[in-house]
């Protein structure tokens, strides 16, 4: 294992885990086109993620909603109940819930039941370019029926995780000015998709203005995604600036396995995270490995 690889306690504020024979993953779907995904076609449980991650020093995790069927709301955190795997791995779920929905209030209160449950993620990810959006709806974040469910979110206490754009960074800074008492997290370091430098500069801005609210938090979590031709120095640009705005005490480290998978191994990305944050002090680092996901998840460790 390399030496530069960080030795104290982790959470994996990001992981995903799924059973591709329960046939309840849409978007896993065999398609016969060479989109990519094929590595990922496949059952991931809780020893799959134990052999990757033997390198850290795990001592809990979170498991982020994995885009399960959305006719089947509650679902994934009964089948994660169910799952066999240590206390540790999945200590706390961010579910999914479709906030515009006539019945959210209910939803939402059945899923705070849960002990588990932490918070919430809608996929709202909008980009003027198709190929790069997930949601058809490019105003979703202003409907009025979408702010009424994400009212009732604060309501029962749970935070919201945003999957979003750079070309949607103004408007999570309009969510969280409106909801200043509400958690907010940012997904993989804000999505910086656009590798042009106007793309990247759009991006920089915007992940500079959202982080003076200070009910938002940032996961750093598989930038790879947007640059699989990742060198250590480009990925250092991205971590770099994301901790610089949002500071140590609001970053939480994140593997994003399997997805990230795609791109880089668990131990490569912890050796070249690891690398990159070695100036911090050893505080600054335990926040970011450890005590913000803890604090933002009520991570039991």
């Amino acid at each position: 294992m390399p030496s530069t690889i960080y030795q104290g306690p982790i959470i994996d504020a990001h992981h995903h885990l799924w059973d591709l024979s329960l046939d309840r993953h849409p978007w896993l779907a065999a398609t016969g086109r060479g989109d990519g995904l094929a590595p990922l076609r496949r059952t991931f449980l809780a020893d799959d993620y134990r052999h990757q991650a033997a390198c850290a020093n795990i001592v809990a995790t979170v498991h982020a909603e994995a885009n399960w069927d959305t006719t089947d709301p509650f679902g994934e955190v009964e089948w994660l109940d169910r799952l066999a795997r240590p206390e540790r791995i999945a200590a706390r779920y961010v579910a999914y819930a479709a906030l515009a929905d006539p019945d959210i209030e209910s939803t939402l209160a059945q899923l705070a039941e849960h002990r588990r449950v932490a918070g919430i993620r809608e996929i709202l990810s909008w980009h003027p370019d198709p190929a790069k959006t997930r949601t058809a709806d490019a105003g979703i974040i202003h409907s009025p029926a979408w702010r009424t469910g994400l009212a009732a979110l604060q309501r029962h206490g749970l935070s919201f995780d945003l999957l979003i754009s750079p070309w949607q960074l103004d408007d999570a800074l309009g969510l969280a000015s409106d909801h200043p008492d509400m958690r907010f997290v940012v997904n993989h370091c804000g999505s910086p998709m656009d590798r042009d430098a106007e793309g990247l500069d759009r991006w920089r801005r915007g992940v500079r203005a959202l982080a003076a609210a200070d009910n938002v938090v940032l996961k750093l979590s598989d930038p790879v995604a947007y640059d699989p031709q990742w060198t250590v120095g480009s990925l250092a640009g991205i971590i770099n600036h994301c901790i610089d705005c949002f500071t140590p005490g609001r970053c939480m480290f994140a593997s994003d396995y399997p997805v990230s998978a795609l791109h880089i191994s668990f131990e490569e990305w912890l050796a070249v995270f690891s690398g990159i944050v070695a100036g911090l002090s050893d505080t600054e680092k335990h926040s970011i490995f450890h005590d913000c996901a803890r604090e933002v998840y009520q991570v039991p460790v």
